[in-house]
């Protein structure tokens, strides 16, 4: 008899309960019924969320209660705080009816079953856990090597299983009987999970139930063939749909990238997981634009030619997360509000938001300016043709709600000052290479080593954290006298930071050294020079501050804390 693992009942999501309780682990049923008493789902990598979201809870609630029609009808559900009597009513006879068992013969629940190659080879189950060494994906200071596979729960692996679907490297994958594009027992080609193809951007709320309704977008009915995973038979055998477009958002979803198959068996401890079976799965030729959960970057203008003919211009494509870079550098993207705010020219790509922050935007009405709506932003960086995972991308930023329209202070002031951040940031690599040029000495690669900007932002990163969140109930007036504020900081900061450079550098580097450039023209290089031009460019950019008396000076606002 094959053991059970009914997702609906069994305790496996963790989440907080609301009013500060410690963390506790519960069935679907319990999680979706009784969201609002809810908070963060707790999960053991930040890339586990959205796939808990995506592939179960979202298509879950909107394949039983549809989703609202409109602005207007989301703000009736979420000013309700929870479901209705008859919503709850609902929810439970879906659940009643897919019980989403992990380990059903039959059916199990996001694998296929039977699934096998033709040698009966199986793998160890670390092949679906990001963090665990996998053939070449070997994640650093990882705890355990290959031939030590873990051994998963069954919670566990409901968790990695889901995860996979939507983040799994690409490279070769195990050939699956069945599957008439096996060639030597292996597929190739196989693209990353559809998560790994952009920065996810997920809105979150004060309750799960906020959570929820956050990241469902408004509109008219689906259609009748889009469905989610566990009501498409085709997702359920080794045969897989090569570039093929979803039907809608439900199929979109719960897109099944991979074939798998866990294989549990029965330990004193209990069932545990630790062999699987990872095929190719369904690919998608393009994120569809109307997947909620990405931003854009929109193409240039210009029609570069080729041959005498017109070249295609690219589709609009998901914005991809950078390593190191805080989620609030990105602010020109995550706040190009009204779908083309940040426009493309004819040489330069140009931003969309995603069209969950849009929809947020045009209720902050309903929510209230003073909402403490968070934003996380998570995405995967690949290495070596994208069949390892070098790097998880991670950030959580408070936003506030008037930032999402672009007729306020509010937006205005965000991203000028992220704007003022980076520009702090590049004149203080300016003067560093000036300094440097000074003493006969070549500036930092900007691929190499640490320049002094990376110093800054990190310097400056909390200061702009709690600034987002005090701009939350700021008023027109409040506005300017925190901006105001911010350039007092930022000035004390970024010369803190030069005046580290100043000192550093011998007394030859005010003598000066005379270099001639690409052009045969000379330039002198003079820490004097240098000074100058950086207080100058200080001044410039932290305006008010300097209009206010500070940056004539490097001691300027050097005194206070250095919190």
């Amino acid at each position: 008899m094959s053991p059970s693992f009914l997702l609906d009942r069994e305790p496996w999501l963790c989440a907080m309960p609301v009013g500060g309780a410690a963390p506790a682990t519960y069935g679907l049923r319990r999680v979706l019924l009784e969201a609002h008493e809810l908070g963060d789902l707790v999960v053991p990598l930040a890339t586990v969320r959205p796939a808990l979201l995506r592939q179960l809870l979202l298509p879950v609630v909107v394949d039983a209660l549809g989703r609202p029609a409109d602005e207007r009808e989301w703000a009736r559900w979420f000013s309700r705080k929870r479901w209705t009597d008859e919503q709850r009513d609902r929810l439970g006879s879906y659940l009643d009816e897919h019980t989403f068992d992990l380990f059903d013969a039959a059916q199990p629940f996001a694998q296929v079953a039977g699934l096998r190659t033709a040698k009966d080879e199986t793998k160890g189950v670390g092949l679906l856990v990001a963090t665990e060494a996998t053939g070449n994906n070997v994640p650093l200071f990882g705890a355990r090597t290959e031939a030590d596979p873990p051994v998963l729960t069954p919670s566990q692996a409901a968790h990695w299983l889901l995860h996979a679907h939507c983040w799994d490297t690409a490279a070769i994958k195990t050939g699956a009987v069945g599957d008439p594009r096996v060639k030597a027992g292996k597929t190739t080609g196989n693209p990353t999970g559809p998560l790994g193809q952009m920065g996810v951007t997920v809105p979150v709320g004060s309750t799960l139930y906020e959570t929820l309704l956050l990241n469902i977008p408004v509109g008219p009915p689906l259609r009748s063939d889009d469905l989610p995973s566990w009501r498409r038979p085709s997702s359920a055998t080794p045969t897989w749909q090569s570039e093929r477009a979803p039907a809608g958002l439900l199929e979109l979803w719960t897109w099944q990238s991979r074939r798998i198959r866990l294989l549990p068996e029965d330990r004193a401890e209990g069932v545990r997981v630790t062999r699987v079976v990872l095929a190719a799965g369904d690919r998608l030729p393009h994120v569809p634009e109307f997947d909620p959960h990405t931003m854009w970057r929109t193409a240039a203008t210009g029609k570069p030619k080729r041959g005498g003919k017109t070249k295609p211009l690219p589709p609009r494509r998901p914005l991809r997360l950078q390593p190191g870079k805080a989620a609030w550098r990105g602010l020109d993207a995550l706040l190009a509000v009204d779908r083309q705010e940040v426009e493309a020219t004819e040489s330069r790509e140009g931003f969309a938001t995603s069209l969950l922050l849009d929809q947020a935007g045009a209720v902050r009405a309903d929510l209230g300016e003073q909402y403490p709506l968070r934003v996380e932003l998570i995405g995967v960086e690949y290495g070596n043709q994208s069949a390892v995972i070098e790097d998880v991308m991670f950030d959580a930023l408070p936003l506030p709600l008037a930032a999402l329209s672009s007729d306020t202070p509010v937006h205005d002031a965000v991203l000028e000052i992220a704007g003022q951040a980076d520009q702090l940031g590049n004149a203080l690599n300016r003067l560093s290479a000036d300094l440097r040029r000074a003493v006969g000495a070549e500036p930092i690669p900007w691929n190499k080593g640490q320049r002094p900007s990376e110093a800054l932002l990190h310097d400056l990163d909390p200061l702009v954290r709690r600034l987002l969140v005090g701009l939350r109930t700021a008023d027109e007036e409040k506005v300017e006298a925190g901006q105001l504020a911010w350039e007092k900081e930022a000035m004390r900061r970024v010369w803190r930071i030069a005046d580290r450079l100043l000192r550093a550098v011998p007394a030859t580097a005010y003598a000066g050294r005379t270099v001639e450039d690409n052009t045969g023209k000379e330039r002198t290089y003079r820490a004097s020079l240098a000074e100058a031009s950086f207080r100058d460019t200080c001044k410039s950019i932290l305006y008010r501050a300097a209009e206010a008396g500070y940056g004539d000076s490097a001691t300027d606002g050097m005194e206070g804390s250095d919190d």
